[in-house]
């Protein structure tokens, strides 16, 4: 992807947000799409408890919020569209696990970010296989901007 490849959105919809900085999602999101070719269109949206917790029970079947949604774009047949797609992260909920797990809050909502990216990519962890892939892939792109591995301190995958 070229340097002006990325168009990235970040809509702050649980107002002012302890999380961090557009310049630090961008950051995260371009290490997220190493080897992807052309250009990029990206949405994050950053919502409260309420939000997360309602988009999760419908689009997922949970009745509680999670840390990161994503939502991968297909155009209709015949329409051209660069758009990757949106990721909805819970603010409230990630910033209770960085305490919860000890972790700072920037390393935590990299990992988020990139996990949700990596999703809108196409991984996925149905499957042991798919989770050691996509997992491997989360470490690989963290190390490279000196954030150690998130999964050493918890018992497994990111909910995603």
């Amino acid at each position: 992807m070229t340097e002006e490849g990325l168009e990235l959105e970040v809509q702050w919809a649980a107002g002012q947000s302890p999380l961090t900085k557009v310049a630090d999602f961008e950051v995260w999101v371009r290490a997220a799409l190493e080897g992807v070719e052309g250009p990029v269109e990206l949405v994050i949206r950053v919502v409260d408890e309420a939000e997360g917790r309602e988009l999760n029970h419908r689009y997922r079947g949970k009745d509680r919020p999670t840390n990161v949604l994503s939502f991968p774009f297909e155009a209709p047949a015949g329409i051209e569209s660069h758009h990757l797609g949106d990721l909805v992260i819970c603010a409230p909920v990630v910033v209770r696990e960085a305490g919860e797990q000890g972790k700072s809050l920037g390393d935590h909502l990299a990992h988020l970010v990139i996990h949700g990216v990596l999703h809108l990519r196409g991984y996925d962890h149905q499957t042991d296989e798919q989770a050691a892939l996509m997992e491997s892939r989360e470490k690989t792109l963290l190390q490279g901007l000196g954030i150690s591995d998130p999964y050493r301190q918890t018992d497994g995958a990111a909910q995603g």
